[in-house]
């Protein structure tokens, strides 16, 4: 069993308002066939307990707009590791330490990942060549360099 649509569509959502407020590390684990109390957790960073609840902020009210709210909040006073049960989700925000020494994937290594791509996000440097990168029409692709073994 993999997580439901509905699951699925919530932490797509719950991730890209964490990435909307500069989360690092969004992503998002299927835990459906570890789990029968939920089907996905949504894991996110920040460097701040402020910036935690600010993305915590985000999160919820963009959930929020789309008639999703969270039946249980752990963590929010200290705002280290703040927990967001929305029951078919779980959203985790860590502040950086928590989330290097928890190492919520390592224990979930095991289970799928849903995609997610932040859709704010400028395009992956190196995937589009640069004018001084790209060969010169008709050249060899290494017509740069001698190869030693060709003598």
């Amino acid at each position: 069993m993999t997580a439901s649509a509905e699951a699925r569509e919530t932490a797509l959502i719950a991730a890209q308002a964490a990435a909307d407020k500069l989360a690092t590390d969004v992503s998002i684990v299927d835990v459906s066939e570890r789990l029968a109390i939920t089907d996905a957790f949504v894991l996110a960073s920040a460097p701040s307990e402020r910036q935690v609840q600010s993305i915590v902020d985000e999160v919820e009210e963009r959930l929020r707009e789309h008639g999703v709210k969270p039946v249980r909040r752990e963590g929010v006073s200290e705002a280290r590791w703040v927990l967001l049960d929305f029951v078919d989700v779980v959203v985790h925000v860590q502040h950086a330490e928590e989330r290097a020494y928890y190492a919520l994937e390592r224990l979930w290594k095991d289970c799928p990942v849903i995609p997610f791509v932040d859709r704010a996000a400028p395009a992956e440097a190196g995937t589009a060549e640069t004018p001084a990168e790209a060969p010169a029409e008709g050249a060899a692709p290494d017509s740069g360099a001698a190869d030693p073994s060709a003598r």
